[in-house]
């Protein structure tokens, strides 16, 4: 039997929501450092966040084209263990200055996949990990069926439209490294205790 993929929650930005994760213990918790996003936080917030943070989840901090100096800061400060490049083609240089400033961290960079030439270049990326995604986390699945003619030979996370009814089907049908969601584990906005307990457990099945 193959392991059970491991699971990334996006998008904390509340006590309640670190109490949650402390209680289901996935195994990474996203911070958002994008400004202007709906879940974006501040460094103080999320080294908060952190501070009451079960030590076993590792932080991830999502980057949307911020500055490699910027992001280092963020690193440095303690609030995450990984980053996450959630930009533009740029990404690919910054992943490379980054491994230079703050050496030894995990980068995980992530691509929009809308065909199997975007499956060739995450495919090819000196990150540690890729992300597969439809957008920049609008909670929507890109085209599956590509990944049937592009089976991955490297860790990968999927994301982009997974929840509690369908992250059963796509570990069974895809085999990610891990699995990652937010949008459809909220409630009227924030993240939701029961649904994240079910993608949870659904994921680990």
């Amino acid at each position: 039997m193959l392991p059970a993929p491991k699971i990334k929650i996006c998008g904390m930005r509340r006590t309640a929501d670190i109490e949650a994760a402390n209680a289901l213990k996935p195994d990474y918790v996203g911070f958002v450092f994008a400004a202007g996003r709906r879940r974006c936080i501040t460094l103080e917030q999320a080294l908060e966040l952190r501070r009451l943070l079960d030590p076993v989840i590792k932080a991830v901090g999502v980057f949307v084209d911020e500055a490699v100096e910027e992001i280092a800061a963020i690193r440095m400060s303690g609030a995450i263990d990984i980053i996450q490049l959630h930009g533009g083609e740029a990404d690919e240089e910054r992943a490379a200055a980054l491994r230079q400033v703050v050496p030894g961290t995990p980068l995980i960079r992530a691509f929009k996949v809308r065909s199997a030439s975007d499956l060739e270049a995450a495919e090819a990326s000196a990150a540690d990990f890729i992300l597969l995604d439809a957008g920049a986390g609008e909670g929507r699945a890109f085209d599956w069926t590509l990944l049937a003619g592009h089976p991955l030979q490297r860790p990968w996370f999927l994301a982009g439209g997974l929840g509690p009814d369908n992250v059963a089907e796509a570990i069974s049908r895809f085999r990610p490294f891990a699995v990652d969601a937010s949008s459809s584990l909220e409630a009227d906005g924030f993240k939701d205790f029961a649904k994240m307990e079910k993608f949870i457990s659904e994921a680990r099945k």
